[in-house]
């Protein structure tokens, strides 16, 4: 197939957690033998803050770490005809324009033959569904949800006719265990603060853990408010900034344990959506320990990390973990075997190739179509 991609941003993971996994199947595809091409604006604001940031450096490393596949950057005189020229599957990430979504899904409506698909990887369907409400997906072919509860969403509003449940998974190509670096830091921590939508939760779980137990400790990220670096200061807790997605396997590589602190509209309104950290972190074989979230859809086993409920009992995961080997390396074990049997970007990449088929196999309808779960 030629798979013609649409995404906010590619090259720049500036606040753009998604770049992890958008990356990674994209490689997956290609590995496949597929034809990738990927459209991203060279105005988005994932690039530009980037930019401003100093961060070319990171972005250039990008066309070197996925070979073959073709990144073109667009402006206003995008000729669409010649985008979607030979495609035979294209997919609108939904961070990008209503304007461009809605061409896209008119070019399908009006008889183009590729298989037309959306993907959602996003709280807004719950936080701000004024937002996504505004997107014409009438002539797409399907949603591509990151989450169970998000798919039937979707299928509840009335936003589309078929859904398919698509979760994360990790790159394995880049995200795997680095034994060569020394582990100078007892926890790392990699998100961004944002908008104080998880400042008590990162206080509780985080920021006070870390000080309580004297922890050598960093975090990476950005939109870290003045109150927020000036918290993480007094708390010992070193602020790295922003770090480049690709770099983060370093990162975790030199860190006997991470956390993973959930948004609390994932929590409270999408249970069973994991962030991508948690892929990330059991990829590159480190200890990990949760905040409260509900693995609903059993993506992950017992044991491939630890889930607490309040900030004493983070803290006090967080010293068993550092004080006993085996069960840290128990972890570790489990997590990486989780990640390798079932939640890689190849995993991804054969289950949305399955969606393709399926779609193409069947006629259109305006009945709901069946999920297609995480690949066990």
């Amino acid at each position: 197939m030629k798979c013609v991609l649409f995404y906010h941003a590619f090259t720049s993971c500036w606040n753009n957690g998604n770049a992890h996994f958008l990356r990674g199947y994209a490689r997956e595809l290609l590995a496949l033998g597929h034809d990738v091409v990927v459209y991203e604006p060279i105005d988005g604001w994932s690039r530009l803050n980037a930019i401003r940031e100093g961060g070319n450096h990171a972005m250039e490393d990008i066309p070197a770490l996925f070979p073959g596949i073709n990144i073109r950057g667009y402006d206003a005189s995008l000729d669409l005809d010649d985008a979607l020229d030979g495609a035979d599957l294209v997919i609108v990430h939904e961070w990008n324009s209503p304007a461009l979504i809605a061409r896209i899904g008119r070019k399908r409506a009006h008889g183009a033959a590729f298989t037309l698909l959306f993907h959602d990887t996003h709280h807004r369907a719950v936080s701000a569904p004024e937002e996504l409400a505004q997107f014409d997906l009438d002539g797409f072919d399907g949603v591509l949800a990151f989450g169970e509860v998000l798919r039937e969403i979707y299928l509840k509003l009335g936003w589309a006719n078929r859904a398919f449940t698509w979760h994360e998974g990790a790159d394995i190509a880049l995200y795997h265990p680095l034994p060569q670096i020394e582990r100078t830091d007892d926890m790392v921590w990699i998100g961004n603060w944002g908008d104080g939508e998880r400042s008590a939760e990162l206080n509780e779980f985080l920021i006070g853990p870390a000080a309580e137990l004297k922890l050598r400790a960093s975090v990476f990220g950005v939109r870290y408010s003045s109150d927020a670096l000036d918290t993480i200061r007094h708390a010992g807790v070193r602020h790295g900034g922003w770090l480049p997605a690709h770099w983060a396997p370093v990162a975790f590589a030199g860190a006997r344990a991470t956390v993973h602190v959930p948004r609390g509209p994932y929590v409270r309104l999408l249970p069973g959506i994991p962030t991508i950290r948690v892929f990330e972190a059991l990829a590159c074989g480190i200890p990990l320990v949760s905040a409260p979230w509900s693995d609903a859809e059993s993506l992950f086993p017992e044991g491939a990390y630890l889930s607490v409920g309040d900030g004493a009992q983070m803290k006090r995961a967080l010293r068993a973990v550092l004080d006993d080997r085996e069960l840290a390396s128990a972890m570790v074990e489990t997590g990486l075997k989780t990640i390798r049997e079932r939640h890689t970007c190849r995993h991804r990449a054969e289950q949305l190739v399955n969606i393709v088929a399926g779609i193409r196999n069947s006629s259109r309808t305006s009945e709901p179509q069946p999920s297609i779960g995480a690949v066990a």
